[in-house]
């Protein structure tokens, strides 16, 4: 088992070999189902230059957001950035780049470089700023803008449930881009909340198999509310 054995016993283990200027793919949609503990550890290394490729840079002072406070990014690839205050200060202030893509191409993206294929067709952003620069073509009667494939140096994901192997799990809408994250990365860590034995997880239901899988670690995990929303009793 231990060739096979992906589970490291720190996230200074966890995440040893990023560098200054790396591109960093994160899983997560919102707060849901963020590497909040992948993250803590990039912010704790102060690694900067690094252009991050999320659906969103999470919130002011928790998930993504924590790494703009040092200025540790220089890009953003993301699809909306709207809960982030500092996000927009540095965007205004010329601090940071921003490429803002369409949710779906942006997931399609991280599914294609994973898969080996380096760009794509979509219809999606035909017409507007988003196709600016790009190849257009006409496929029976309609146009389509042709996008490249995104790989990372690292990609960093959060799981619920894995084996030693690396076979994960998620747990409902905390699957969001995760998987297709973690097929992405060049070196894929994955932090997940319970760690089962060789065996145990029923093939039918591993979202990623640890072929994709470099690094595991188990972590606890705030699992912070993004908006809470409640209704007063009557």
């Amino acid at each position: 088992m231990a060739g096979f054995d992906k589970v490291v016993d720190s996230y200074e283990e966890a995440m040893a070999g990023i560098e200054d200027g790396m591109t960093v793919i994160a899983g997560g949609f919102g707060l849901c189902g963020i590497p909040e503990n992948l993250i803590a550890e990039i912010k704790k290394r102060q690694t900067k230059g690094l252009t991050i490729v999320s659906n969103n840079c999470g919130v002011d002072g928790f998930g993504l957001g924590v790494l703009l406070e040092g200025m540790q990014v220089k890009k953003m690839v993301s699809s909306y950035v709207g809960e982030n205050a500092l996000f927009e200060k540095q965007l205004l202030n010329g601090e940071l780049e921003v490429e803002l893509t369409p949710q779906g191409t942006l997931a399609e993206k991280m599914r294609a470089g994973g898969a080996g294929i380096p760009a794509f067709y979509t219809a999606t952003g035909v017409g507007t700023p988003v196709a600016e620069g790009k190849e257009v073509r006409e496929f029976n009667g309609r146009e389509y803008v042709l996008e490249e494939s995104i790989r990372g140096d690292f990609a960093i994901v959060k799981g619920w449930k894995a084996d030693r192997y690396g076979n994960v799990i998620y747990r409902h809408t905390a699957q969001n881009f995760n998987p297709l994250a973690a097929t992405a990365g060049k070196i894929t860590v994955v932090e997940v909340e319970e760690l089962v034995e060789v065996g145990e997880l029923d093939p039918a239901h591993i979202h990623t198999p640890g072929i994709y899988v470099d690094r595991l670690i188990v972590g606890s995990f705030e699992k912070r509310i993004e908006k809470r929303t409640v209704t007063e009793s009557a």
